[in-house]
């Protein structure tokens, strides 16, 4: 059984996502959810606030598919692989599945990055393990596990925009092997 909260956030995700934040009022959240205006005021104080539990719960989903790769017992070669896509096409599927959303996900960046900032967090932390198990297994030389997973973090997030624009997703997608190759090896020759 779903909570009223977790109700309350979805009904609010789905008008964002088809009237966008601007055009939706908390009264159309109360009649969405079929609860009462006092009920999401037991929650959510503001429409921000309700915004923000929005673009938060999506990406805790984003972090939960994360740590399934992590938690996989593959080479963390093939971890660090596997994740970079996932990761890409979560954030692509989110923006997508959010419709007119997404121009007030762009719009309110401080919003936004205030959300980001714990799974930022969380991902680093992801990322370092996945990088110190890579020392160990002899597959990565890297002589700062924590630098490196900031430095990807940034880098992963640099593309996201461009990304869910399909050309360059598509693009990217048809050169999989390339991408990997410069990520991993770099670019200048031996």
């Amino acid at each position: 059984m779903t909570n009223t909260k977790d109700v309350l956030i979805e009904v609010a995700r789905q008008l964002f996502a088809e009237k966008g934040k601007e055009h939706t009022t908390m009264n159309d959240i109360a009649l969405g959810s079929k609860k009462g205006r006092r009920t999401i005021y037991t929650y959510f104080s503001t429409k921000d606030e309700i915004f923000l539990a929005v673009i938060e719960r999506e990406l805790r989903d984003l972090l939960d598919a994360l740590v399934a790769i992590e938690k996989k017992d593959i080479p963390s070669d093939e971890k660090l692989k596997e994740y970079i896509f996932v990761r890409l096409d979560k954030f692509k599927e989110i923006i997508e599945r959010n419709g007119t959303l997404k121009a007030s996900f762009f719009k309110d960046a401080i919003a936004v990055e205030k959300a980001r900032r714990n799974l930022d967090i969380k991902e680093v932390q992801l990322l370092r393990r996945i990088f110190e198990n890579g020392i160990k297994e002899n597959v990565f030389a890297l002589k700062d596990p924590q630098w490196a997973a900031e430095l990807t973090l940034h880098l992963l997030k640099g593309i996201e925009k461009p990304y869910y624009r399909n050309k360059f997703y598509k693009k990217l997608h048809e050169r999989k092997d390339i991408f990997i190759n410069a990520f991993f090896y770099g670019i200048l020759k031996d």
